[in-house]
């Protein structure tokens, strides 16, 4: 697939949405697992960790429009 084609677009586009739809159902879930365990602290360090995967896949895909603009790259490779 080629560097910000349709296609391209369409699978940033439908992994955007999952990656948002799995933070939402996460951040549902923390509450339930404090009540569970009685422990807040577990709740934060989801929440952290989360936000941290997040922030990780953000400066991937950063890196690999920059890579795919200037010509140093292949483009963005996601699975399908």
């Amino acid at each position: 697939m080629a560097c910000l084609s349709l296609g391209f677009v369409e699978q940033l586009l439908i992994w955007l949405i999952v990656v948002i739809a799995v933070v939402a159902v996460i951040k549902l879930l923390i509450p339930f697992v404090d009540g569970l365990t009685g422990y807040a602290i577990i709740g934060q360090i989801i929440s952290i960790l989360l936000w941290a995967i997040v922030a990780i896949m953000i400066v991937y895909v950063i890196f690999a429009l920059l890579g795919c603009l200037l010509g140093f790259g292949p483009g963005i490779h996601l699975p399908r």
